[in-house]
């Protein structure tokens, strides 16, 4: 059988499993070994995943995973987020649209503690929309809000999602995070620039705070400022020994973990729910991911194998005459149609054997392609009829957000990402910048 058609038949059956409800690396780990031992037979085919199992095992950064996802967590549970939001309710809420620009503030905030998007969408409804909805907010508007400040955490270090795709495109996760970070704060000061314009042509969208909720004495505004920015000054003992190269990634994950335990224990929020949550918590999530990175990893090996990368590289470049962007172009446009029905894991997971060893024959930089996917992700979250983030929005939102509510506040939002993946891919130093300075020195 040509390679070509088992690759193809790799693809489709893998996709089958997944609409059929199968999670995410049952069905390409089930793939990936089948086609393992038709090709290899016994002994090639369980090579293959041990080989992965051990690369799995012996990559060192994996650690920050569990590390990062147990402070986001224990700052969650802990409800030290909920001090952010105070903060941000006092000191902007006498702007117009001042809530909705400290909601995005909040959801970078919230970012830099889990890096997962689904943290940010589960304080943000669960907090923030109420207290909108409450102070006369457009319901459209704060409901686009939320969805596309929640999108930052897959973007703003320490995104999770980047250090899965460190891992399947073999790149240094701490170069990732620093190129993900300038678009990240770009992007959330796009959506800032968003609200506060069209809250100033149009006040009645977001109405400024009256007098008497914003006038509390300054000694109160500043225990507030000191609460909420507890977080920023965990994030910083984390990552600034790491910037200036005094501590591993690994290292700085961890005082990130024992910053955020030691916070929640002087503030006396502690509890044996609150740490019980976090571990079982932090347990599932690392979990899934070491077995969906597994899963990858067997794939991935298996069309190394077969060489389907060189054979789709020169059906691209030489049978269609592509140009490199072209091809940058559709691979893009093929993430937001998948986005439609999968998660980011999921649709890194099933093209990262394709499109990453593509990316590097056509000459780009693989860092820098890696804040194009994740971008690409956000944009595909929000993107009807089937974007993750609106189903988590219809599952978290009260029964007046109806789904054409949540359809319709995305368009605005996902107009803005469009404008910085733009910018991201014509001025490649937006996202290499800060990485070539920290790593060039």
């Amino acid at each position: 059988m040509p390679y070509e058609l088992i690759a193809i038949l790799m693809f489709s059956t893998m996709m089958l499993m997944l609409f059929t409800g199968q999670r995410v690396f049952a069905a390409i780990g089930f793939v990936a070994v089948m086609a393992a031992l038709f090709l290899w037979g016994d002994r090639g085919g369980y090579d293959i995943g041990f080989s992965a199992a051990m690369k799995l095992m012996k990559w060192y950064p994996l650690l920050t995973l569990p590390m990062f996802i147990f402070m986001g967590y224990v700052l969650s549970e802990s409800k030290i987020a909920d001090d952010l939001y105070k903060m941000f309710h006092v000191w902007m809420g006498g702007l117009r649209g001042g809530l909705a620009i400290g909601t995005i503030g909040l959801m970078v905030l919230i970012s830099a503690m889990n890096g997962l998007s689904v943290a940010g969408m589960a304080i943000g409804a669960t907090i923030a929309l109420p207290e909108l909805l409450k102070r006369n907010y457009d319901k459209l508007m704060v409901t686009g809000v939320i969805q596309a400040g929640s999108s930052l955490g897959i973007l703003v270090p320490p995104s999770v999602v980047l250090v899965l795709y460190a891992m399947i495109a073999r790149q240094p996760v701490g170069q990732l995070w620093l190129a993900g970070a300038i678009p990240g704060l770009m992007m959330a000061t796009l959506f800032i620039i968003y609200i506060a314009i069209r809250c100033r042509l149009n006040p009645e969208l977001g109405p400024a705070l009256p007098p008497e909720e914003r006038d509390i004495g300054m000694a109160e505004k500043l225990r507030l400022l000191r609460a909420g920015l507890l977080p920023v000054g965990i994030f910083a003992v984390m990552m600034v020994p790491f910037v200036n190269g005094w501590t591993s990634l690994v290292e700085s994950s961890a005082i990130g973990a024992i910053a955020a335990f030691v916070a929640a224990v002087l503030k006396g929020r502690m509890t044996r729910v609150v740490f019980e949550t976090s571990v079982r918590q932090t347990l599932a999530i690392t979990c899934m991911f070491m077995w969906i990175i597994l899963a990858a990893l067997a794939f991935g090996a298996v069309f190394d194998g077969l060489g389907a990368v060189r054979a789709i590289e020169d059906l691209f470049t030489e049978r269609l005459g592509l140009n490199p962007w072209v091809i940058l172009i559709l691979m893009q446009l093929s993430f937001i149609v998948m986005g439609t029905f999968l998660d980011d894991t999921a649709m890194l997971v099933i093209v990262a054997p394709l499109y990453v060893p593509l990316v590097g024959a056509l000459g780009f930089d693989l860092v820098w392609y890696g804040v194009l996917y994740t971008i690409t992700c956000q944009i595909a979250y929000m993107t009807p009829p089937f974007g993750y983030n609106l189903f988590l929005m219809r599952a978290m939102a009260p029964p007046e957000i109806t789904i054409k509510d949540i359809y319709r506040s995305i368009v605005p939002f996902v107009a803005v990402m469009i404008v910085a993946l733009a910018l991201v891919m014509i001025f490649p130093q937006i996202a290499l910048w800060l990485p070539d300075l920290v790593y060039g020195k």
